[in-house]
């Protein structure tokens, strides 16, 4: 990692990104971020089901996308940092010809992300730095690897909800405006109406750690989609395990018993397996539209 990376990666505040990468397993963050991640864990003990699922979400939404609609470009905004199965991984396994762009602001998911994100011969993956509320300058980044004159799929996924309403819908707009006919958006979201008193204590403690969280109701997801004119696919806006669930959520490989039991509470979650999940543990709303 180049000495400029490390000039501007901020350890002193935790990184939604890298709080992520933590409760999916990852191990590129920092003792700021881990305590942010031990916190929202104490504040909601199955909260780990909600980004786990959200990413699993990401997987079938992606997947549905590419393989059924043959759909070959994607712009992943808020990407964080590289994990199993990304969106070029995905897609490219049934397109291989498929373009993706990454977009993250923080300087070392741009290092990560240019070191492993490696695309399939017939394809394409790029990453940019930059702001969604930057929204234009992001899309001119990505107008070098993506034809902004075909269809785009844009996946905000668990990304809005870290920007506030004064910021978040006017991206959008930006955002789905530039894209043609035929584009999806792929969306999801943390809100106060599914499980309230289990996300809302999460919600206090990140805020309290200096992250800007911003809990929506379905209505507050659906105006992202009909202010728009994005056309919601089936089946809707919903839970993100009951989108198009196909049961083939990942277990991952389990370490000796005396491995497990001597981990910190956070770092066991990566081995936690989600097929266990119920209506009462998820607080995120999923959902794909197109753009007539």
């Amino acid at each position: 990692m180049s000495d400029d990376v490390w000039r501007r990666i901020d350890t002193s505040r935790p990184h939604p990104a890298r709080v992520y990468d933590l409760l999916l397993g990852g191990k590129d963050h920092y003792e700021v971020d881990r305590a942010a991640a031990a916190a929202a864990c104490r504040a909601h003990p199955r909260g780990y089901l909600d980004v786990r699922h959200n990413r699993d979400f990401l997987r079938r939404a992606v997947t549905s996308l590419a393989r059924d609609e043959g759909l070959d470009q994607f712009l992943d905004i808020g990407s964080g940092l590289p994990t199993q199965e990304n969106v070029h991984q995905i897609a490219q396994r049934f397109v291989p010809s498929a373009r993706v762009v990454y977009a993250d602001n923080d300087p070392i998911v741009l290092a990560h992300a240019r070191a492993l994100l490696t695309s399939s011969p017939e394809g394409r993956t790029a990453y940019v730095e930059g702001d969604l509320r930057a929204a234009d300058a992001l899309l001119e980044q990505a107008s070098a690897t993506l034809d902004l004159d075909r269809p785009v799929v844009l996946v905000l996924a668990a990304v809005l909800h870290f920007v506030e309403d004064a910021d978040a819908h006017g991206v959008v707009k930006r955002l789905t405006d530039a894209l043609p006919s035929g584009s999806r958006v792929v969306l999801s979201h943390l809100c106060h109406d599914l499980n309230p008193e289990r996300i809302l204590p999460v919600a206090r403690t990140m805020r309290e750690r200096g992250m800007t969280f911003v809990l929506r109701d379905r209505a507050g997801v659906e105006r992202f989609f009909d202010a728009n004119g994005l056309v919601v696919e089936e089946p809707g806006i919903v839970p993100v395990h009951r989108w198009r669930p196909d049961g083939a959520a990942p277990v991952p490989e389990q370490p000796a018993p005396e491995l497990l039991a001597s981990m910190e509470p956070v770092d066991r979650l990566r081995y936690a397996d989600i097929n266990d999940v119920t209506d009462e543990d998820i607080s995120v709303y999923g959902a794909v539209g197109r753009k007539p």
